[in-house]
């Protein structure tokens, strides 16, 4: 896969995604959107690839989100016009509502604006202690259209999430795992080794049977509890169905490691 703006690395069932524009604090302007989507695509539709990390390129960012420089040249219009395009929305993911398969942030910096919004978008967040969380768009004239301002008051208390949308400000990774958006934080030069835990841990489980509950998670969000728990949905009949449902319980059975196929 041939890329200009981010790097892609496959370990076996891991994908591992680093945006590559450091000079620009890992600002995505259209370009490299499109590679993320293209990317993201990939790992969606490739059975083979089981769990994806997204990460930024060096110390200081993650993402600043939307790159303001691009904007101011070609204009408001093009902006949306590119990204209305993209299967997944900015950052080829905070519109992807498709992906069931775990997804994890290891926020390096500042996850700001458009970057802050990659990261809500994934299911499981893991921070360095400097890192830094905001959704500042208002201060130059914008919203957080991509996801923002829908998810935040989803995974945080309404005010406080109201309190950080109005005024812009930014707050620490460790208010961040106070608030319940980070799962861990931990020192730079650890966050990899963590992250690459939190990976071990969903590899040792069902690439099937996560997608199924990725899926029911989600989608039973908005659904009454009766309802919610009486429903089949599409990814729970597949489990059912599956060469990993029967190898879980012989695995068991047998008191072994379970050798998952993934379908």
């Amino acid at each position: 896969m041939q890329t200009k703006y981010i790097r892609v690395d496959q370990e076996e069932h891991l994908l591992t995604i680093t945006i590559s524009r450091p000079e620009a604090m890992n600002a995505l302007h259209p370009p490299a959107c499109r590679e993320l989507d293209m990317i993201f695509d990939h790992f969606e539709q490739n059975s083979d690839l089981w769990v994806a990390v997204i990460t930024g390129e060096g110390d200081r960012a993650f993402c600043v989100g939307n790159d303001l420089k691009w904007q101011a040249q070609h204009g408001g219009e093009a902006l949306r016009r590119e990204i209305d395009s993209l299967n997944g929305g900015f950052g080829g993911i905070t519109r992807r509502t498709s992906c069931y398969k775990p997804i994890i942030a290891a926020v390096n910096g500042f996850a700001l604006g458009g970057g802050f919004e990659i990261a809500l978008a994934c299911d499981v967040i893991i921070a360095a202690d400097h890192a830094r969380f905001g959704l500042p768009e208002p201060r130059v004239g914008a919203m957080a259209a991509a996801g923002g301002v829908v998810r935040l008051p989803r995974q945080i208390p309404y005010h406080v999430a109201m309190g950080m949308l109005l005024t812009g400000r930014h707050i620490t990774a460790q208010e961040a795992h106070a608030l319940g958006i980070v799962n861990e934080v931990v020192p730079l030069k650890e966050l990899m080794t963590c992250v690459r835990k939190w990976v071990d841990e969903m590899l040792a489980c069902s690439p099937v049977a996560l997608r199924a509950t990725k899926e029911a998670a989600i989608r039973s969000l908005g659904m009454p509890l009766e309802q919610a728990l009486t429903v089949i949905f599409p990814g729970m009949a597949t489990l059912r169905q599956s060469e990993d449902y029967m190898e879980g319980a012989r695995a068991f059975a047998e008191k072994r490691k379970p050798q998952w196929k993934g379908r």
